[in-house]
């Protein structure tokens, strides 16, 4: 890290709420290669929060694996949104796999099976839906919702993280006709193996910047032994390159990734964003490079939240030194 350089803390507005959020918050950290991302969520320890410094630290120090393909294929996200709106995302995006929120509350039933009826129509009996329910059922739900989700979508390419547990992945993957997908159960386990072993899970979902960068990703891939989807952190484009890059280097890449999240974002760090065209995204080699006006443009206003991340940055950079 360059210390002469301070690390800028950013607010982006978000144009849908996601993740419970309506403003995305971060830091761009320099380095002698150039720009890494720190960006963990609030909610995260320290100990947690330690993988995505070393995200930013691996993309500003030493750089990315060579990638074995050019550019990578894209799904669109479809938020928690009315069924005009889903189908709106769909088209404009020019992807043809769509990631559609799903349990966004205990009640959504109506709404998921509403909006993914909507993202089939504007795909097409060729696209591929899957959706995303970030481990809020039990079992019995996750049975139930998945069957009447799949049918409403024409069939799921595949449904992702429907509980919490890796237990329950196995239980639910044994009762249902749809692939199972892994996010959290990797990305939070101690031996991500597991999820293979147990029979968990058909395809790991990957995201290098809370794994702890490009290269521990490629290594948690060969342990999970499982076909692999990278996807975005909500990172912006400086954060999302280096899951571009891991996306680059896997030696095989079967799925389309989650990573045109920057949809999502009312504005960038840098001046020309890394979003689909045609629904793929280049694999860069080198950091984007922040562009002066937006970082002046998107500076956090809030000097307590300004001070707050600062004292985690150096928190978290200590806590990583230390391993």
């Amino acid at each position: 890290m360059t210390d002469d350089i301070e690390p800028v803390v950013y607010a982006i507005p978000l144009r849908t709420r996601f993740r419970g959020i309506t403003v995305r918050e971060g830091m761009l950290i320099p380095g002698p290669l150039g720009w890494g991302e720190f960006c963990p969520f609030p909610e995260y320890d320290d100990r947690e929060a330690a993988g995505w410094l070393a995200t930013a630290v691996e993309q500003i120090t030493l750089g990315w694996p060579e990638p074995v393909r050019n550019r990578i294929p894209i799904n669109c996200t479809v938020p928690a949104v009315d069924p005009e709106r889903a189908h709106a995302i769909v088209v404009g995006s020019g992807c043809r796999t769509a990631k559609v929120k799903v349990a966004d509350h205990p009640e959504s039933l109506s709404e998921d099976l509403a909006r993914v009826e909507a993202v089939r129509a504007a795909l097409g009996p060729d696209g591929a839906v899957r959706v995303d329910a970030n481990a809020v059922w039990d079992v019995p739900t996750a049975i139930a919702h998945i069957n009447r989700i799949d049918r409403a979508a024409g069939g799921l390419e595949y449904v992702e993280q429907p509980c919490r547990t890796i237990e329950e992945l196995a239980e639910v993957r044994r009762k249902v006709d749809v692939r199972i997908a892994a996010d959290e159960s990797i990305r939070r386990a101690e031996d991500p193996l597991r999820v293979a072993v147990a029979g968990a899970a058909d395809i790991a979902v990957l995201k290098c910047t809370p794994l702890g960068g490009v290269r521990r990703a490629l290594r948690v891939a060969e342990a999970a032994g499982l076909p692999c989807v990278v996807s975005s952190a909500l990172e912006t484009s400086v954060g999302l390159a280096a899951q571009l890059a891991l996306a680059g280097a896997l030696p095989d890449l079967d799925f389309a990734c989650g990573l045109g999240t920057l949809s999502l974002f009312e504005g960038d760090m840098v001046a020309e964003s890394l979003r689909p065209v045609d629904g793929y995204l280049p694999v860069p080699r080198t950091p984007p490079q922040p562009d002066p006006e937006l970082l002046d443009r998107y500076r956090h206003p809030d000097p307590a939240r300004v001070t707050w991340w600062h004292n985690r940055f150096r928190r978290v950079r200590q806590l990583l030194d230390s391993q």
